[in-house]
């Protein structure tokens, strides 16, 4: 049905409509170049941009209209304004309506936690899929809808993007949508409108602390999403909570659940438990322990981490009422996620590892599975972000330090902030724990890899961590393409030319 000016303002108390509200809006858009004939164009005050300054352009493209909750703004000749009394407040309503609520109308698979979420949302994405089902995803590396891949900027897009791609994903018929949902997202309302059906909680670590200040405050964040499958006002039945019950907030997520449960773990009584685990350079073999029994998986990735994933991806599956052979051959398929304990191969005798942990647990993990597979020394390049979480950087060059043989600190994406502070706040975690350990600190990252290769010896493993899947890197003034997988092999290759 047609969306007039007048019928998003009556949505909204205050809402005051300067010029025609029979204006026919077509779409609803907060980048000027992407607005087109019809457009109500949002004019969002961000950090570093106020939309303001971009009436001009959308007007050019076809914009007809504006929202603003600046009275003040300046008010274009020709365009229509729609002056609402709090922008964000506004759109969480208006965008959802507009887009005829498209997650009301498809299965919606939401996963939070501080890691593990683009590894199980790719495994929930390959059960449903292996059942015939049409799939949407939405995650930190790529939107894809079925096979087709588009770009993606944040692991949750805002709220006038992400309903966009869910009415994108409905008109080309998926019947499920599995998606990432982030902290920031959750606190920030980005998926306002969206009605979740299933919700997995991987595990709460520290992450994030430079945004929501204390573990409690991400912890309440990441339970919104729990308060959101429970909501009285949903419209579609049969909503489950998936949880790590091994994990200390566990308990906190499914006390905002009021919905049915499913837990997972290893440790604790579960209603899926993994029993007999092996973990091996080659792959893991577990067995799910659940009502209806046993079973048993072989699979190609491995990892303690890697059980968590698979039973939360399981959890999930069966709560959307996937049988158990389906579960069963699509986990067994499963190879992996591209930056997630990704083996980089180039005819070496040792092994180089890329993998996106980039938080103290995350690390932590990676490098104790590297260690179940070593033969002989773990040499890891890993280094921080800026403008993030500072306290974690000398926890985590203490982690690397404890459970590496050799460590290579570097730069990760240092944004805004001087490489070497960065650096040095690392190093001092490193020599609190290093002993007589080797360590080098090496700002550029490539120089930093190709080091780490070059002392590689036959049965090392190379750890690279931090950036996994990215193809950039964020400096103070641009950003640059760099690929951690393809330094490494280019390092790689460097060393079998000797």
């Amino acid at each position: 049905m047609e969306k007039t000016l007048g019928s998003l303002a009556a949505l909204i108390e205050g809402a005051e409509i300067i010029g025609n509200g029979e204006t026919v809006i077509k779409d609803i858009e907060h980048d000027s170049r992407k607005a087109t004939e019809g457009t109500l164009f949002v004019c969002m005050v961000g950090a570093h941009v106020d939309g303001h300054d971009f009436i001009p352009q959308a007007k050019e493209k076809g914009a007809v209209a504006i929202i603003t909750d600046n009275e003040n703004a300046f008010m274009p000749a020709g365009m229509d304004v729609l002056l609402v009394p709090n922008l964000k407040e506004a759109l969480k309503v208006i965008v959802p309506f507009f887009y005829d609520y498209p997650a009301q109308r498809m299965r919606i698979i939401g996963i939070t936690g501080t890691n593990g979420k683009t590894s199980i949302s790719y495994m929930i994405r390959a059960m449903l899929r292996k059942m015939g089902f049409r799939v949407g995803l939405i995650g930190t590396i790529q939107i894809m809808i079925e096979d087709e891949v588009l770009p993606i900027h944040n692991t949750t897009p805002d709220v006038v993007e992400l309903q966009h791609t869910m009415h994108m994903m409905l008109e080309k018929n998926m019947d499920y949508v599995v998606m990432e949902v982030s902290s920031h997202a959750l606190d920030q309302d980005r998926v306002a409108g969206v009605e979740f059906d299933t919700v997995v909680f991987t595990n709460l670590t520290q992450d994030h602390l430079d945004y929501h200040k204390t573990l409690e405050n991400y912890k309440l964040a990441k339970a919104k999403l729990f308060d959101m499958v429970s909501s009285p006002s949903n419209v579609k039945n049969g909503k489950t909570a998936v949880v790590n019950i091994d994990d200390e907030a566990g308990k906190f997520m499914l006390d905002h659940a009021d919905c049915r449960h499913i837990t997972y773990g290893i440790e604790k009584e579960a209603s899926l438990k993994a029993e007999n685990i092996q973990v091996l350079a080659s792959g893991a073999k577990f067995d799910i322990k659940q009502q209806f029994g046993s079973l048993p998986l072989d699979l190609k990735i491995t990892g303690i981490f890697n059980v968590y994933n698979v039973m939360a991806a399981a959890g999930a599956a069966m709560a959307e009422g996937v049988p158990l052979p389906f579960i069963k051959a699509a986990l067994e398929e499963f190879s992996g996620v591209p930056g997630r304990f990704e083996l980089v191969r180039g005819g070496q005798d040792f092994a180089v590892i890329v993998d996106y942990a980039h938080t103290p647990d995350g690390l932590e993990n990676i490098l104790h599975t590297a260690r179940k597979i070593c033969d002989n020394r773990i040499i890891t390049v890993f280094g921080c972000g800026g403008d993030r979480d500072r306290t974690k950087r000398p926890i985590m060059g203490r982690i690397a330090a404890e459970l590496s043989d050799v460590i290579v600190a570097t730069s990760d994406n240092p944004r805004t902030e001087d490489p070497s502070f960065i650096l040095s706040q690392v190093v001092e975690g490193v020599e609190q724990a290093v002993g007589n350990k080797q360590h080098e600190a090496i700002i550029d990252r490539r120089e930093a890899i190709f080091r780490a290769v070059e002392i590689a010896q036959k049965g090392d493993i190379v750890v690279i961590a931090g950036k996994g899947h990215e193809d950039y890197q964020i400096l103070k003034d641009k950003t640059i393409h760099f690929d951690d997988k393809e330094v490494a092999a280019e390092a790689i290759k460097a060393k079998m030319g000797e």
